[in-house]
């Protein structure tokens, strides 16, 4: 429940700087234009990973990863990882299209776009990545945490490299999957209390930790760039000039890299708790 409620106060702190102070839009914005520099030379891999995601491919993940929960003897887990999807990208979608984006004039080309936030194929990605750490038996935890942090992370910044999605909406996302699997993680508490025993050899403590510090370098490196780049916040994105546009792009990919560390390592550090071995 703590886990859920730290994430929950990080979203509305990203959804209030991002979407209703004023500077917030615009580094938003510079972000997003500086995301064609480069684009040419990695336009293949990008449109890769945003075109493997659909309802269909998403259903179809649910369903094997319910199954090996069900494999595994774990109705429980196999509810509660199914629920940590639907509700996720549900809430994304609800979340999406309730929220309102005032217009400061930052960013005109996109003004009837309206509200993005929060991305819903980064949701998709980082969903079924928390959710596949969740059902997978203790030994290939962490290398399913890792390559599915990764995987989560690529999807959110390709969808700035795109041009599809803000940064903030990225990192909106990965703290909606977080609350998610948190609630989960509650559910899967309360119904396996009585048969759970707690490993600790399950604990991936260095991995986690790996994650964590990995992560909050990542996001310290982003504020780094964005505390600079807020210097030049007089000028208009489109009138920039290449460096503040890369600096604002990198920094903010490296922000979505690091929230998705930080989510990951969250769940790494509980899991083998809300997911423990059973008695006999």
């Amino acid at each position: 429940m703590v886990l859920a409620l730290i994430q929950t106060a990080a979203f509305i702190a990203v959804w209030q700087f991002a979407l209703h102070v004023e500077v917030g839009q615009w580094i938003d914005t510079v972000a997003l234009t500086g995301n064609r520099i480069g684009h040419d030379r990695i336009a293949d891999p990008v449109n890769r990973i945003l075109n493997a995601m659909s309802v269909v491919s998403l259903l179809a993940v649910t369903v094997m990863i319910g199954f090996i929960a069900l494999i595994r003897g774990r109705i429980a887990l196999a509810i509660a990882a199914t629920l940590l999807i639907a509700g996720a990208n549900v809430t994304t979608q609800l979340l999406k299209y309730g929220l309102t984006r005032p217009d400061f004039g930052i960013d005109p080309e996109r003004v009837y776009v309206g509200n993005s936030l929060p991305s819903g194929h980064t949701t998709v990605a980082a969903s079924v990545a928390v959710a596949l750490v969740l059902v997978l038996p203790p030994k290939v935890r962490a290398f399913a945490a890792v390559v599915g942090a990764s995987y989560a992370a690529a999807a959110g910044v390709a969808t700035l490299s795109a041009g599809w999605h803000r940064p903030s909406d990225a990192v909106a996302a990965f703290l909606v999957v977080g609350v998610w699997a948190a609630l989960a993680g509650l559910l899967l508490l309360v119904t396996q209390r009585e048969r759970a025993e707690v490993a600790p050899g399950d604990a991936h403590r260095l991995t986690a930790l790996l994650l964590g510090v990995g992560g909050v370098l990542a996001i310290a490196g982003c504020a780094l760039a964005l505390w600079w780049l807020v210097g030049v916040r007089g000028t208009p994105p489109a009138e920039l000039s290449r460096r503040p546009l890369f600096i604002g792009y990198a920094g903010s990919a490296a922000g979505i890299v690091g929230s998705m560390g930080v989510v990951m390592a969250l769940l790494l550090t509980a899991v083998h708790r809300v997911v423990p071995r059973y008695q006999g």
